[in-house]
């Protein structure tokens, strides 16, 4: 059985309602969270979440790319969210690698370099500043004075904001 299969299973045999008492796609306290991919962050319980409560966006390394700013572009301007948090996390996997390394790697076993930013960083607090100042720089995201970032700690679930 695939890992795909083992979800189709889960989810046949599940709970999942769907969303019956969330009437519409306005996250209820009109905020996005942009956070990490990395399945050790569980973003409902890091923040107490309730279903239909806000937009979660997660890439590689949380990060604020293009593709971001235009999920928060929609999110702001066509369903109201009004606030961001980044959360980016220790012991990330984008720590863990360069730029060149990681494209000099595709590069050799496909013979074409992508032409995306892999957005690697050593410092994960300077990661999370430099995403804050790409939401607050971005001419399409109209509320951009309440952008908070944080850095979680995957080991103690500690979260502490960088300023």
């Amino acid at each position: 059985m695939t890992a795909i299969d083992e979800l189709l299973e889960r989810h046949a045999n599940g709970f999942d309602a769907g969303a019956p008492n969330v009437p519409t796609p306005v996250p209820g306290l009109h905020l996005a969270v942009v956070t990490c991919m990395d399945a050790r962050i569980k973003v409902f319980d890091v923040f107490g979440l309730r279903h239909g409560e806000v937009h979660i966006m997660r890439n590689a390394g949380g990060v604020v790319t293009d593709d971001i700013v235009r999920s928060l572009a929609i999110s702001q301007r066509k369903l109201e969210t009004r606030e961001v948090i980044i959360m980016q996390h220790t012991s990330c996997g984008l720590s863990m690698i360069t730029e060149d390394e990681f494209k000099d790697e595709l590069e050799q076993d496909t013979k074409l370099r992508p032409p995306w930013a892999i957005e690697a960083f050593r410092e994960v607090k300077d990661s999370v500043r430099q995403s804050i100042e790409r939401v607050r720089r971005s001419p399409f995201i109209p509320h951009r004075r309440n952008v908070r970032g944080f850095v979680y700690d995957v080991h103690t679930a500690e979260l502490t904001e960088v300023f």
